[in-house]
C-alpha cells in the first residue's frame, strides 16, 4: 500500500509540475545557423499560430534535435554523462542493501534473516515458483525492477542499455536478498514489467524536472522525482544534478496529457443493475507523446497509463493498473486518416470482485485518427499480444490473504479503444480488452477473460466534463479436474473529469 501511495503521489505531481514549455531554441543551437535562418525563427516565435514553415533544409536539420513543439528529442549528452557500468552496478547493489536493512532491522521479516547457509542453500537448490501474494508479485517486484532500471538510465544509458540492469538487480534480490529459493516469477516480472515502468517512471520524471528552475519551486520537482524513482534521486545527487542549474532544457520531454477522474461506483451482484455497495472512486490517465506527429521513433516515445483506485475489500485499494508502450512504430497518412503502426509492450493488473489477473504482452497495435467532420474525431486503438506470463486467479474476487491462490500460465490478449469526440462538447468511448491465459503452473485450465466498458461525457465547461459507464467483467474457466465456471458482473459508475491537456496548440 506505501508503494501503491507512493506511485499515485509522484503520477499527480507530475501533471502539476511539468516542465515550462519553451518555444524558443537554445542560444547554442540559433548560433550554428545563418543570420538568415534565424531571422526565419525569430518570424516563427513570434507567430507561434501563423502558417509561416522553415526553410526545408533548416527544418530538417532542427527536426533531429526538437519535436513539432520545440521540445528535445533526446538528453542532450554534455549534461547527460554516460557512467561507467560498474558505478551502474554499485547502485543496483546498494538499492538492495537498503532494502534488506529496511527488512531485516526495520520489519524483522523471517525471510530475510540470510546468511552464508542461505546463501549457499539458494544457489545449489536452484528456482521455483514461489508462493508470495498477487501484489507483490505483480506490483511490488516490477517496482523494484524500475528502480533497478532507472539507475542505469539516470547515468547516461539507453533502453536498451539499461534493461540488463534490471535482470541484475534481481539475480541478486533472489539469491541474497532473501532465505527461499530464487523464483522464475520474481525474476521474470521484475525485469520485464521492470523496464516498462522504469522507462515510464523516467519518462514522466523528465518531464517533472527543469533543470533551469531554482527555490521552491526546484525543491518540488526534484522531491517528486524522488517519490516515483528514489535510484534516479540519489543518481542526481551523487552526480551533482539535484543542485546545479542550466540555462536550457537538457532532458526529452513530450507532450503529457492528464485525465482525473473522481466519482462514484456502483458494484453489482452478478449483472443486477444497482444492487450492491456504492464506493468511492478515483483514476487517472497519463498519455505521453502525439502518436500522430510525423518522427522517428524510440521506445516510449508515446505511451499510454492508467490506474484505478477504489475501497475493494480488505485492505486493497488499488483495484487496476493498465497501459502499453510503444516499442518502435512508423507514422503514416491516409485520406482524412493519420495512422501510427507499430509494436508494443502491454501490462495489465486488474484486482478486483471478479478476478485477479496480472498480464505482460508483446504485440502490434495501430493507432488511428479519422477526422469525421471539421470539429469531430473518431480515435482507435486496435492491439493484440502474446502473453508469455500471466498470474490468474482460481477463485472469484481479490485476495486477502499472504499467499498464492492464483496460477500461472500465459497465453494471447487483444484491446480495443475507441473515442468518437463531437465537436468538444461530448464524446463516446468503448472499451474491450479480451485474455485467454492456460495454465501452466497450477490448476490445469483455460481461462477466457473479458472486459467491456461504454462511456459517455459531456462537457461542462472548459476542460471539465461529467460522465457516466457501465463496466462488464466475465470471466469463462474451463478446468481439466474442477468443471467449468461462468461469471459475469457488472458496475456503473458516475464521474466528475478533469482534463490537462499538454500538447503544445499549433495550427495544422
Amino acid at each position: 500500500m506505501k508503494i501503491v501511495c507512493i506511485v499515485v503521489l509522484s503520477l499527480l505531481c507530475s501533471a502539476l509540475l511539468q516542465a515550462q514549455y519553451r518555444a524558443q531554441l537554445d542560444q547554442q543551437s540559433r548560433s550554428s545557423l545563418t543570420f538568415s535562418e534565424q531571422q526565419q525563427l525569430y518570424r516563427l516565435d513570434s507567430k507561434s499560430y501563423s502558417d509561416f514553415v522553415l526553410n526545408p533544409d533548416v527544418h530538417s536539420s532542427l527536426d533531429t534535435v526538437y519535436n513539432k513543439y520545440g521540445d528535445l528529442r533526446n538528453d542532450k549528452p554534455e549534461f547527460n554523462t554516460k557512467y561507467p557500468w560498474w558505478t551502474v552496478a554499485l547502485k543496483v547493489t546498494g538499492a538492495n542493501v537498503f532494502t534488506f536493512a529496511i527488512d531485516r532491522y526495520f520489519f524483522n521479516y523471517t525471510f530475510s534473516r540470510v546468511g552464508f547457509n542461505s546463501w549457499k542453500h539458494n544457489i545449489q537448490t536452484g528456482w521455483e515458483w514461489d508462493e508470495d501474494r498477487f501484489g507483490m508479485n505483480f506490483v511490488v517486484h516490477p517496482y523494484s525492477g524500475s528502480a533497478f532500471y532507472n539507475a542505469a538510465r539516470s547515468s547516461g544509458y539507453d533502453f536498451f542499455e539499461s534493461a540488463p540492469f534490471a535482470a541484475l538487480g534481481s539475480l541478486e534480490w533472489e539469491y541474497f536478498g532473501e532465505n527461499t529459493l530464487p523464483a522464475y516469477n520474481d525474476i521474470i516480472n521484475t525485469t520485464v514489467d521492470g523496464i516498462f515502468l522504469g522507462e515510464i517512471f523516467y519518462r514522466v520524471g523528465s518531464n517533472i524536472l527543469d533543470d533551469e528552475s531554482t527555490g521552491i519551486e526546484r525543491f518540488g520537482r526534484e522531491f517528486s522525482v524522488f517519490l516515483l524513482s528514489p535510484t534516479r534521486a540519489f543518481s542526481r545527487f551523487t552526480q551533482g544534478k539535484m543542485f546545479r542549474v542550466t540555462s536550457e532544457e537538457v532532458y526529452q520531454t513530450q507532450p503529457l496529457n492528464v485525465t482525473f477522474h473522481v466519482g462514484f461506483r456502483d458494484v453489482n451482484h452478478g449483472s443486477s443493475f444497482l444492487t450492491g455497495p456504492t464506493n468511492f472512486m478515483f483514476n487517472f490517465h497519463l498519455d505521453y507523446g502525439n502518436p500522430f506527429e510525423v518522427s522517428s521513433r524510440k521506445p516510449f516515445d508515446y505511451f499510454k497509463v492508467r490506474l484505478d483506485l477504489s475501497k475493494v475489500t480488505g485492505r486493497k485499494f488499488l483495484d487496476n493498473i493498465s497501459g502499453y508502450g510503444l516499442l518502435f512504430g512508423k507514422n503514416s497518412h491516409a485520406g482524412t486518416s493519420d495512422l501510427l503502426l507499430g509494436g508494443f509492450q502491454h501490462f495489465d493488473y486488474f484486482d478486483n470482485k471478479t478476478f485477479e489477473l496480472a498480464t505482460f504482452g508483446f504485440g502490434p497495435g495501430i493507432i488511428t485518427k479519422m477526422k469525421v467532420s471539421p470539429e469531430s474525431n473518431l480515435y482507435t486503438n486496435l492491439h493484440i499480444a502474446v502473453v508469455p506470463l500471466a498470474g490468474n486467479s482460481t477463485r472469484h474476487g481479490p485476495d486477502t490473504s499472504q499467499v498464492r491462490d492464483y496460477n500461472f500460465g500465459g497465453g494471447a490478449e487483444a484491446k480495443l479503444e475507441s473515442t468518437l469526440n463531437l465537436g468538444s462538447w461530448i464524446n463516446f468511448t468503448l472499451i474491450g480488452y479480451y485474455f485467454w491465459i492456460h495454465t501452466y503452473v497450477g490448476d490445469a485450465e483455460d481461462n477466457y477473460i473479458g472486459l467491456i466498458e461504454p462511456r459517455i461525457g459531456l462537457t461542462i465547461f472548459n476542460n471539465v466534463s461529467i460522465g457516466v459507464e457501465h463496466l462488464v467483467y466475465y470471466e469463462d474457466r474451463y478446468t481439466r479436474d474442477l468443471g467449468t465456471f461462468h461469471q459475469v458482473r457488472t458496475e456503473q459508475r458516475v464521474f466528475l473529469q478533469i482534463y490537462l491537456e499538454a500538447f503544445k496548440q499549433q495550427k495544422e
